[in-house]
């Protein structure tokens, strides 16, 4: 008999597999088998909150096959990913296939290679309940306020809405951002910048700073011509000329989030594409015979710790001093100190081995994992070096009694700097004291009391500036700061609030729609608690507490529930006779027929602009898709088109192709998995026939025509459209005729039919 593994993806599966050997089999659960219901709460609110899991639907085979290779093992291994998610995955596992509490034998490694799940495999464990009760309340707390929350909206609101606990504070934070962002006005100042020309022709800037006494503000034009009038004309006199040296230390190794923050303003990555990266480069890459085969790049890729391992840190100190030298090397490892409250259970993120240099292994990789495994990579070494050494200089010149200012640095030791520096945060300004400093100054020789002649001066205008919009990287640093959500969440409140149209990207920056506003706007007076940054942090405090047996699962759902229900009863009674008008989301459009700005409306096949004065006026235009932010990417990237779902033969990804029928999707590793599926648009119209739903395809020569998407069990098909709308005489679906301005019903015998004039949407 053999020994069995249970991983959460194939790709994991594969690489373990390769380290294990034959006495091994080794499976894929393709993440969770068993959740809460989707059509009721699942959650028994007056028995302790016991939840009520089933089997996930469309895994029943899946769950099949896990249980007979149970079955025929001599011991089975739990190896999910090592934090709370991963635990519930295995306790969950556990209870499918009857394994006793007692009796599990819980693995995790920190990173995939051969050594750490060689040694995961000798100290096996029992499941930690503490983690999956920390799981647990999560999914569970989230489950009470979406359902609970989500009719409300649907009957003050409009219908098809949803309420989130983390992800309606998210939208609340870029909702008050939009907010001062229009109640900003601006404020006017001057600067003014003088060319100066030292005694050997050399010549440099240096801008206003102030007086003796100290710094100024010009406000306006007329203080800017004061200042003006006063030096015109006058050599200007070196006051003071200050040198000194500054250390500069390495950043840290990367966090969950501070790695989403660097790869959104370096590589220009949005937060979804980087997590997705990310767990590739941690579950296995192919990097041929020469390289062992398939191996873990990264260590596990959501961890909010900075600690890194000792063998981690000599291996560091060894490739450090044999590539740059030995005064490259600090005089003891750095060790960086976690914020307070972060999980200390993995490492931060790093490269699994050290001498995998990005470079040696680029032709194994594709163009978006090699940028960030290299920036992982560079980091983690960076962080393991010497400081800088900076020159730095602050010259002060007088002129009439005012004081004009320079500054900056040299690098007089690279230090970590040879490898790797951080990048600067976009979204935060930059003081004047910043933008008047310089790198690499190289200033002439000064001396107190030296006279230096102007050759130009600039005087120039400018307002402040309205607080920037968030992006993928301010919004996690924002929540990160704030204590809301945590690594594994980030992506996953992002990704939401734009699915529910909450928000939407503009280029970069997060921008509040008008249901978004208005959904903040009833969630604030309704459910002050739910989007209050305090109470949601203190929350993720509390699962905390539960992962480190310090609080119980049932103690912090009912303190919560208790408040909870009473803010539902009174937003209930008090939105009771309410009436809520939706704001339109107005276009660039202009309407030709009446001169009225355009609206965005939903129709069938998505969104359209359209006249706000319908039905006097009718008209309606096609509306673009929003321009997608582009980074720089190979051409075979560009090209591809990714699914949002696995294949369901090995579980890698799944991409667009297209062939003589149209768009199909088919595996990325086709021909050797032969995978393929065509490629539907679900029309949301029932099947007359068997009740599912009725999806469009493409025909022979890309001709359109419709089927039940359970062809071919179901043979349903028609060229004609389905219409979301039944007939008034027998209640059949209605179809619009082909070519034709002519609804029917589908029941032939009936007749009913009318024009399709009379079914145009608003």
């Amino acid at each position: 008999m053999s020994n069995l593994v249970i991983v959460e993806s194939p790709s994991k599966a594969s690489t373990i597999k390769g380290y294990l050997g034959s006495n091994y089999k080794v499976i894929a659960s393709k993440g969770h088998v068993r959740d809460l219901p989707k059509s009721t709460l699942g959650v028994d609110i007056e028995n302790n909150f016991d939840a009520h899991y089933i089997n996930i639907r469309g895994k029943g085979d899946l769950i099949k096959e896990i249980r007979k290779e149970a079955k025929n093992a001599n011991k089975i291994f739990l190896a999910t990913d090592p934090d709370r998610e991963g635990e519930a995955i295995s306790w969950h596992l556990a209870a499918t296939l009857g394994i006793p509490l007692e009796k599990t034998m819980r693995i995790t490694f920190n990173e995939i290679t051969k050594s750490a799940v060689k040694a995961a495999i000798k100290e096996p464990r029992q499941i930690d309940m503490d983690l999956v009760n920390a799981q647990q309340a999560r999914r569970i707390l989230d489950r009470i306020v979406g359902y609970k929350i989500s009719p409300f909206l649907w009957k003050n609101v409009r219908s098809g809405l949803s309420a989130g606990r983390v992800q309606s504070v998210a939208t609340r934070i870029i909702v008050e951002r939009e907010e001062e962002i229009r109640a900003f006005v601006p404020v006017e100042y001057w600067t003014i910048d003088i060319t100066l020309e030292a005694d050997d022709g050399k010549c440099f800037d240096v801008r206003f700073f102030g007086d003796r006494s100290g710094r100024i503000k010009l406000s306006s034009e007329a203080d800017a011509n004061k200042v003006m009038k006063a030096i015109e004309g006058c050599d200007l006199s070196v006051s003071s000329v200050k040198r000194a040296k500054r250390r500069k230390s390495p950043a840290p190794p990367f966090t969950t989030s501070t790695m989403q923050q660097e790869a959104s303003r370096k590589l220009g990555f949005q937060s979804q594409k980087i997590m997705k990266i990310a767990q590739e480069l941690y579950e296995g890459i192919n990097l041929g015979s020469e390289n062992g085969g398939v191996q873990g790049l990264i260590t596990y890729m959501r961890t909010d710790s900075l600690r890194v391992s000792a063998d981690a840190q000599s291996a560091a100190k060894e490739f450090i001093a044999e590539r740059f030298g030995e005064k490259y090397c600090p005089a003891t490892p750095r060790v960086y100190k976690s914020k307070a409250g972060a999980q200390d259970a993995h490492e931060a993120i790093r490269p699994a081995r050290i001498e995998l240099e990005p470079l040696k292994i680029k032709k194994y990789l594709t163009n978006d994992q090699f940028k960030l495994y290299k920036l992982i990579w560079d980091r983690f070494v960076a962080s393991q070096m010497e400081s800088a050494v900076l020159a730095t200089v602050t010259a002060d010149f007088d002129a009439a009694g005012y004081i004009f200012r320079t500054s900056g640095y040299t690098v007089e030791f690279q230090g970590y700097m040879a490898l790797y520096e951080e990048s600067e945060d976009d979204s935060k300004a930059r003081s004047e004291d910043e933008v008047c400093e310089h790198k690499d100054i190289r200033l002439p020789a000064l001396r107190e009391g030296n006279k230096v002649k102007q050759t130009a001066v600039l005087p120039a205008k400018h307002f402040s500036d309205p607080p920037p919009r968030y992006n993928d990287a301010s919004l996690i640093k924002f929540l990160e700061d704030q204590g809301i959500g945590r690594p594994s969440t980030y992506t996953t409140i992002i990704t939401t609030i734009i699915t529910r149209n909450y928000v939407k990207r503009e280029g970069k920056a997060l921008v509040p729609t008008p249901i978004g506003e208005l959904t903040n706007k009833l969630m604030k007076e309704s459910f002050p608690d739910i989007v209050n940054y305090k109470f949601t942090a203190k929350m993720e405090t509390d699962l905390d507490k539960i992962e480190d047996g310090n609080n119980t699962m049932e103690k912090v759902l009912s303190g919560f529930w208790t408040k909870f229900e009473k803010e539902l009863n009174a937003a209930e009674e008090k939105m009771k006779d309410a009436e809520i008008e939706i704001p339109a989301e107005e276009t660039d459009f202009i309407c030709e027929k009446c001169g009225s700005r355009m609206v965005v409306k939903n129709g069938r096949f998505g969104k359209f602009a359209a006249c706000p004065n319908y039905p006097q006026c009718k008209n309606t235009k096609k509306l673009e898709a929003p321009e997608v932010e582009k980074t720089e990417e190979d051409e075979e990237q560009k090209k591809t088109v990714f699914a949002d779902f696995k294949c369901e033969k090995c579980g890698s990804d799944v991409v667009q192709r297209i062939g003589k029928y149209g768009p199909f999707f088919a595996c990325v590793k086709y021909p050797t998995c032969n995978f393929t599926k065509q490629k539907t648009r679900d029309t949301g119209v029932p099947c007359p026939k068997c009740g599912s739903k009725i999806v469009m395809k493409n025909g022979r020569n890309r001709t359109v025509f419709y089927s039940c998407e359970r062809y071919p069990e179901c043979d349903f098909s028609s060229w004609d459209l389905p219409v979301n709308e039944k007939c008034p005489q027998c209640g059949e679906i209605l179809f619009r005729k082909k070519g034709q301005s002519l609804i029917v019903c589908h029941n032939k015998e009936c007749g009913f039919k009318k024009s399709a004039e009379d079914n145009k949407t608003e």
